[in-house]
């Protein structure tokens, strides 16, 4: 099966990767971290939030539609939403739009929560008819979410808003109704703590394990694609060093156990990519094998990015080891998303269980 991104959401990535290219850098990514100064992260968002990042999958009609699947008439000259008159309006689109959207901002290493806002918090937020989806579509409140049970929450150190399950819940709590337990991780740029939340506190987003599975799935989707435009990223910087590092007199790139190992790099994200452009699609589409799509995106995306991290560090040789080198965020930030909404061996097994090759439960 051939896919072809439809215009309106080339349209939006387009204008996503624009800001993104004249906006970030390796500067922008080291000021997510510990000790930097995430204003001019902030700064970029909100900038991306006027653009319409944030709106991608909410309705157009605005918050308490009921339905935030369904594909609006198109961008049209004003792509940002409208904070102005009380109620918020996005831009229509579906899960097909995630794909080419996260793949761009994977490839600049922002260090927001796109897959926790964009994919599964904004969506809720409008089908719940959350007054707070205002702020977080001018960009003004950073909303993050983890439907992983107990599991640490990115960019919890520094969200207002969190969407966290219990059970086959989802709901939504404002920072002064969790305790925040910060812990380690591969990627200091995303953040990480513990949220702790109330039982009977919050705000009931949605119900029921279909409603959860949905969520479920579209932050798998946006991770997969994150994951893709990293790959892309970190493969680019790493042909151009090889141009350019020389030893015998010749550049390191000519040597032929290099170019093997680049080109296998190549053709996993060339595999992974269309997988994540083909769940999206179902998804969208309400396919029957939306789940079993999803997963092998995810599963790809994973191996493609940890390939490309891992033969970047050793064609960059002991630079690429560096903190302080553009590609080792890069890299950490790969192997942070490989594992997170499920990692490639989880979603291999629940592949496994679909076609009947592994037991149930």
């Amino acid at each position: 099966m051939r896919f072809a991104v439809a215009e309106r959401d080339a349209a939006l990535a387009g204008a996503a990767g624009e800001v993104l290219a004249k906006r970030v850098g390796a500067e922008q990514i080291r000021a997510g971290w510990p000790g930097g100064d995430p204003a001019g992260v902030d700064a970029v968002w909100h900038v991306l939030a006027e653009v319409g990042v944030v709106a991608a999958l909410v309705p157009e009609s605005g918050p308490g539609s009921g339905s935030d699947t369904g594909p609006g008439p198109g961008l049209g000259s004003d792509t940002g939403p409208d904070t102005g008159t009380g109620t918020s309006t996005g831009l229509g689109l579906d899960e097909n739009a995630l794909p080419p959207l996260m793949e761009a901002l994977g490839r600049s290493g922002l260090p927001v929560p796109a897959a926790e806002t964009v994919a599964v918090g904004a969506p809720l937020l409008a089908a719940a008819g959350v007054p707070r989806l205002t702020d977080v579509l001018a960009g003004s409140a950073l909303l993050t979410a983890s439907l992983a049970e107990g599991a640490p929450v990115p960019f919890a150190t520094r969200a207002e808003l969190f969407v966290v399950r219990a059970g086959d819940r989802l709901r939504l709590y404002e920072r002064a109704e969790v305790r925040i337990e910060p812990v380690g991780s591969v990627d200091g740029s995303r953040g990480l703590a513990r949220v702790v939340a109330p039982a009977d506190g919050g705000l009931p987003l949605a119900e029921g394990p279909d409603a959860v599975a949905v969520s479920w799935r579209r932050g798998v989707l946006a991770t997969s694609a994150l994951l893709v435009g990293l790959a892309e990223r970190m493969l680019e910087l790493t042909v151009a060093h090889v141009k350019e590092r020389r030893q015998f007199g010749v550049p390191v790139g000519s040597f032929q156990a290099v170019k093997h190992a680049l080109a296998d790099v190549e053709l996993a994200v060339r595999f992974a990519r269309p997988a994540v452009l083909a769940a999206g699609w179902a998804q969208a589409a309400g396919d029957p094998e939306a789940a079993v799509r999803t997963s092998m995106a995810k599963a790809l995306a994973s191996d493609a990015a940890r390939l490309t991290a891992r033969t970047a560090l050793q064609c960059h040789g002991a630079i690429g080891y560096t903190t302080e080198y553009e590609l080792h965020l890069y890299a950490k930030r790969a192997w942070a998303l490989a594992a997170d909404w499920g990692g490639p061996a989880e979603h291999r097994e629940l592949i496994a269980r679909a076609l009947g090759l592994a037991p149930a439960g």
